[in-house]
């Protein structure tokens, strides 16, 4: 844990806490203290996020099958995190209809190797 970074501890700890509902008022950006457009918005339940790898810049990618589909994708849904680990379900995205499709399928990453964080619009996912 000694080459964890801190600050992406932080902002991943606090999505997840938003994502429960567990509402924290001074975060803008990331982590802004409330899902949707507004804080009266309650159909929102994930903030959508990629992470670039520390050591490549690149973003971190992860292969899914979903039934007969097959693909990779560097979208994700922060589901759990454990000190420097965190738990991610893939998400795909559909770019022509703007809108993300959740997967079954999970990857846990270790925080040390993440080199920044990008978030996406907050959107409503079937989990």
């Amino acid at each position: 844990m000694d080459n964890c970074n801190n600050y992406i501890v932080e902002v991943v700890n606090k999505i997840l806490l938003l994502q429960r509902q567990d509402f924290d008022g001074d975060l803008v950006g990331c982590d802004r203290p409330f899902l949707g457009p507004s804080t009266t918005a309650v159909s929102y339940n994930t903030r959508p996020i990629q992470l670039f790898n520390r050591y490549t810049a690149s973003p971190w990618t992860f292969s899914y099958t979903t039934g007969t589909t097959s693909g990779t994708t560097d979208i994700f849904r922060i589901e759990d995190i454990d000190q420097c680990s965190v738990t991610l379900r893939l998400l795909i995205y559909d770019a022509e209809g703007d809108t993300y499709t959740s997967t079954n399928q999970f990857v846990i990453l270790d925080l040390s190797t993440v080199g920044a964080i990008r978030c996406f619009a907050d959107t409503f996912i079937n989990l």
